[in-house]
């Protein structure tokens, strides 16, 4: 019996090419299943086979839990009763009872050898699928077995893919019987065992195409630094030369275009604008917007946006079809990106400056001359003015000295002023409300003005309320609002 077993085990390994100790581990799996028939179906069986010898013991076995958790008396024991059995035993472990073997020739075969099948199928495919991970191809190809709602299943190597529906290419008509290649999105580790997702609308898989058609790449003489799609439609991808003496979109393009060629084949003729990527944020934005030609370009590194101007002209190309090409820009360079013509930069500006002008006049009441010099000059608030280096304000050729210090004092004035104010206000205003992220004093103020003093207060707004209320960004509301009631959620957990 024993010298049968090891024989078996034996054959099995070599015939399904999987380690020993899994078949080992699938046969006492149908031994305990087949003792428990014999027992009862809720009861809990080990079975432990010697690797060696081939013998095996059975075991009946409960787990020990705390007396009011029992639940199933026939897998499960109360604390009491397994101290009585054994005085050192404690929660989560075992107390075990010996069981007779049963005859191995005996047990119900079939079953036996289903779920012996099983357990190698599984481990079959998750050795199968170690191997395709260690050598970490995200680029696959293989054959479409067949479509079930939309979803292609492609046979990979030894295993089955799937490529859903939304993760294939818009107005590609996938058939059975065509080959084609996807990226590795994710594995699917499910009741049914681990399942290949697939896509090939992702910017990683058109990364990996340019990969394979352009050895550069692999040398490490060229690198991708960033892409974005509009699957079926049109790409951007970023390049950069690590060698100086490499043209790297000419490197991508290919004698005669024969590689971008073979990329768009693969994407149902994707259009694809290969970019040089450049280190400086601004450069890396006018080259995402070709074939536009940017005029002049202003950079708000706190709210990560770029205000671009472009030709009257040149406008409908830059913003491209539906947006296309100013929303691929940003996506591909991480920037939010505000495009304009001259005419509305212009206007844009002009109503800054208006803006700026009144508040200087008022605040420091001084004349439209004295605010339109301050604005020349760069001051853009009433900090700059107070708080700027003495020695940069008088090189200001209309200001003489008296002026400028006349001019610090009514700022710095006006600021304390302020914050007296806003001190006063914030004196009902909860600490919960102060202390929250992105929670400044003259936000606060500014809620207080509208008897929202509490957290609760403010998460019982929704964005647009919030916007209305205090004037800030949308952005800014809405994260606002989910900090604010973070705590709700917390509490229900």
């Amino acid at each position: 019996m024993s010298r049968e077993i090891l024989l078996l085990v034996d054959a099995l390994a070599r015939e399904k090419n999987v380690a020993k100790d899994i078949v080992f581990a699938a046969l006492e799996s149908a031994l305990a299943s087949a003792t428990k028939k014999r027992i009862h179906d809720e009861a809990d069986v080990r079975v432990s086979i010697d690797r060696s010898t081939g013998d095996y013991e059975s075991f009946r076995r409960w787990i020990v839990m705390p007396d009011e958790d029992v639940t199933n008396d026939k897998a499960e024991m109360g604390i009491i009763d397994a101290r009585d059995i054994r005085p050192d035993i404690e929660l989560g472990e075992y107390i075990e009872e010996a069981l007779e073997p049963i005859d191995f020739g005996r047990i119900g075969a079939q079953a036996a050898k289903q779920v012996i099948l099983q357990k190698i199928r599984d481990a079959e495919r998750e050795q199968v699928l170690n191997d395709f991970l260690e050598r970490e191809e995200f680029l696959v190809s293989g054959t479409i077995k067949r479509v079930e709602r939309g979803n292609a299943i492609i046979e990979v190597g030894r295993m089955e893919a799937v490529l859903p529906r939304d993760q294939q290419i818009p107005r590609e008509n996938l058939r059975a019987g065509d080959r084609v290649k996807a990226y590795l999105l994710k594995i699917d580790r499910g009741v049914r065992g681990p399942q290949l997702i697939l896509s090939r609308t992702g910017p990683e898989f058109l990364m990996k195409l340019f990969e394979l058609e352009v050895p550069e790449i692999e040398d490490g003489l060229l690198e991708i630094k960033a892409c974005a799609r509009d699957p079926g439609l049109r790409a951007k991808i970023a390049v950069k030369a690590n060698d100086q003496r490499i043209d790297p979109v000419g490197t991508c393009v290919g004698l005669r275009g024969s590689r971008v060629t073979a990329v768009r084949n693969e994407i149902a003729n994707e259009q694809i604008d290969i970019i040089v990527w450049a280190a400086d944020p601004a450069q890396f934005v006018i080259a995402a917007l070709q074939p536009a030609e940017v005029v002049s370009i202003v950079v708000d590194e706190e709210a990560h946006a770029m205000d671009v101007v472009v030709d009257e002209n040149n406008l409908a190309i830059s913003i491209g079809r539906n947006g296309q090409n100013v929303k691929l820009a940003s996506e591909l360079t991480g920037w939010t990106i505000n495009l304009m013509s001259e005419q509305e930069s212009a206007a844009r500006t002009e109503q800054e400056r208006g803006e700026l002008r009144k508040l200087f006049m008022e605040k420091l009441d001084v004349d439209e001359d004295v605010a339109n010099i301050l604005i020349d000059e760069g001051f853009s608030s009433l900090e700059e003015i107070a708080y700027v280096p003495l020695a940069e304000m008088l090189e200001i050729e209309d200001f003489d000295e008296a002026t400028v210090n006349e001019l610090r004092n009514r700022a710095r004035d006006v600021l304390l002023t302020e914050a007296i104010v806003t001190e006063e206000k914030l004196e009902g205003v909860a600490d919960d409300l102060l202390s929250l992220e992105g929670m400044d004093k003259t936000l606060a103020a500014r809620l207080a003005s509208h008897e929202i003093l509490t957290r609760d207060d403010l998460a019982d707004l929704a964005a647009d309320e919030l916007v209305e209320l205090t004037d800030i960004g949308e952005e800014r509301a809405s994260a606002l609002i989910s900090a604010a009631r973070a705590h709700w959620f917390e509490k229900e957990e």
